[in-house]
Parts: C-alpha cells; structure tokens; sequence
C-alpha cells in the first residue's frame, strides 16, 4: 500500500495554483461596489458616482438593482479603472 507523503513545497505549490485560479476568475477588470441605501439617498449616491466617474471615460453602470421589503434600495454600481 503506498503512502503519498506531501512535502511542504508540494502543499505551498497547491496553494498558490489554487490562489492564481480564484482571483483569475475575480478578477475581471471591472470596480464595483455595493451600497444600501433610502430611495433618495440611493439616487443622490449614483448621481455622485457618475459625476465622478464619467460614463464615457469609465463605463460606470448600475450593474443590479432591487428594492427591499422596507422601501430601501439595495444596488451594486461598477466602472472600469481605465482612468484612474
């Protein structure tokens, strides 16, 4: 019966390849960020991001969007870093 016996780098190797994959896949150029926020505080927030980050230089969107049981709304906004 053969034991496989793992050295340290073999695990420290398996760690860093698992790493590279799951940022790799996170990593797809875009910011975002979350916010949740009352109705008007939510509009004023996009207002204030597209102000700063110019649809056409940054590609900023409202990527999702929905309003909660409490009347708040819940919103993920993202932009490129093209410009930063």
């Amino acid at each position: 019966m053969g034991v496989e016996t793992r050295q340290p780098r073999d695990v420290a190797r398996r760690l860093a390849d698992r790493a590279r994959t799951i940022k790799s896949a996170r990593s797809d150029g875009w910011r975002r960020e979350s916010f949740t926020l009352e109705r008007g505080e939510a509009r004023a927030k996009a207002r204030e991001w597209f102000d700063l980050y110019p649809k056409a230089a940054y590609m900023t969107e409202i990527e999702f969007w929905r309003e909660l049981e409490d009347g708040r709304i819940e919103f993920t906004i993202r932009r490129l870093p093209s410009a930063d």
